[in-house]
Order: C-alpha cells, then structure tokens, then sequence
C-alpha cells in the first residue's frame, strides 16, 4: 500500500525563517487548519510523526479522530540546516544559496546535512514504514515530503515542488 503524507498546518513563525529542525509550535490557525486535514485524510491503519512540536500536534488531533496511538520516528525530521536555522532566507545570503545550488545534492557549507545525506535518511524510514498490509499516515514536513515524491531523482526541480501547510500526499516508498 502507499503510505499517506501529510504535511504539518502552519508554524509559529515568520515568513522567510529557515525552520528546518527547530521545534517551532503551530500557529494559533492550528484548529482549522487541523479541522481541514481531518475532512481530507482517509481512513489509515497506523500514525506516524516527526517529533517536531508541529508535527506531534497534528499527529495526536489525528490520533483522537482516528482512535489510533501516534509513533514517533525522529528520522522523519526535516532536513538539518545547521547555522542557517532560524535565520531568514535574506539574512544567509545570495553567496551561500548560489554555493548551495550549485551542488545542491552534496552542500553541507551550512553545517547540517547534505540534501543526498537528507534523503537516504528520509527514504530509509519510509521504507521501514511501508507496509503491504496497511495504511500509514505519516505527519511529517515540506522536505519529507519533496523528497518522498521526487523518488531516486537527483534533480534539484524534483525538490522545488510545493507543498502547502496541511496538505495531504500519496507516495510508493518502493519507488524512493
């Protein structure tokens, strides 16, 4: 079966912060956003998070619908951005993004990991998620996401894809 990806509602924070793995709180729209992923998610099996705060909100307002216990897998984490984290998009610079899209897969200037070590990480744990037998629905984030549906691909255009707050996606983990 596929396993369903949902990406966490809106977080406490200003527009144009790289987030990545700080554990940023949703927003105060938390409950109608959580109201619309619960009218647009299916039926699953078994729940999944990111230990994100984020996450683990949606994941337990899942949770309570759905009579299901929440697992957390900390390898569903969004990509680390090392220093970049917290810092706006403008703040760290044309220099460093231009460093970093010209060797988008493999750039680590920041301190975090690469998009390459990202993605081995995130499509291990899909992996071990994915089940014949069930649906999981896994609360996780953007880059989660991107990168489940990107596949094997190592173009930067599959990972520009977006992916709105609360939006909900069917991946194949076998194909990652």
């Amino acid at each position: 079966m596929a396993v369903i990806l949902v990406r966490h509602t809106r977080p406490a924070v200003a527009e144009g912060v790289c987030y990545g793995r700080l554990d940023i709180d949703a927003a105060d729209s938390f409950a109608a956003e959580a109201a619309a992923v619960l009218a647009a998610v299916p039926a699953c099996d078994r729940l999944v998070t990111s230990p994100a705060r984020r996450c683990r909100r949606l994941a337990d307002h899942i949770a309570v619908a759905h009579r299901l216990p929440v697992a957390v897998d900390p390898a569903l984490a969004e990509m680390d951005f090392g220093h970049w984290e917290g810092r706006t998009w403008e703040d760290i610079g044309t220099e460093s993004l231009d460093a970093w899209a010209a060797d988008f897969l493999r750039f680590r200037g920041h301190g975090g990991e690469s998009v390459e070590q990202f993605a081995r990480r995130v499509r291990a744990a899909l992996a071990r998620h994915d089940s014949p037998d069930e649906r999981v629905l896994i609360v996780c984030h953007a880059g989660v996401i991107r990168c489940a549906l990107a596949g094997n691909a190592d173009d930067p255009e599959a990972w520009t894809r977006p992916v709105p707050y609360g939006s909900v996606h069917w991946a194949e983990p076998d194909r990652c």
